[in-house]
C-alpha cells in the first residue's frame, strides 16, 4: 500500500494542465485589454493633430472642426472636444485641446464589461498674426 501512495507518475501532467490554463487566461486578458491601449494612443494622436491644426490656422473654428471630422473617420473614435480658447488666436498665444471618450473593457463578453474614461490633452502655440 505504501508503494502505491508514493507513486508520482502523472503528477507533472496536472502541473502542465494548470500552467496551460493560466497562460490561456492571461492571454485572453491581454487580448481584451490591448485595444484600450491602442485607443489611448489614437486619442493622443487625435489631440496632437487638432492642436497642430489650430497652431497653423491661428484659430479654433472651421479648420479644426473639419480636421476633427476627418480624424473621427480615420480612428473610429468619437471623443468630446473642449478648447481653452475659440475663434482667432493671436501669434504666440497658447491653446489647449482636451479630448475625452469612454471605452469598454469587456472581459469575458458582457459579463465583466465596464467603461473606462480616456482623456488626452495637447497644447499648441499660434503661428498666425491677426491684424
Amino acid at each position: 500500500m505504501r508503494g502505491f501512495l508514493k507513486n508520482n507518475k502523472g503528477e507533472g501532467f496536472i502541473d502542465v494542465c494548470v500552467l496551460v490554463l493560466a497562460v490561456a487566461l492571461v492571454l485572453a486578458l491581454v487580448i481584451r485589454v490591448a485595444p484600450v491601449f491602442v485607443a489611448k494612443q489614437n486619442l493622443d494622436v487625435f489631440a496632437d493633430e487638432l492642436a497642430r491644426t489650430a497652431e497653423i490656422a491661428g484659430c479654433v473654428g472651421s479648420s479644426t472642426t473639419a480636421k476633427a471630422n476627418t480624424l473621427r473617420r480615420e480612428t473610429g473614435l468619437d471623443p468630446s472636444i473642449s478648447w481653452s480658447r475659440t475663434g482667432n488666436i493671436q501669434l504666440g498665444t497658447e491653446v489647449t485641446v482636451t479630448l475625452t471618450t469612454q471605452v469598454n473593457i469587456g472581459l469575458f463578453g458582457e459579463f465583466a464589461s465596464f467603461p473606462i474614461t480616456l482623456t488626452a490633452k495637447a497644447t499648441g502655440t499660434s503661428e498666425v498674426y491677426h491684424k
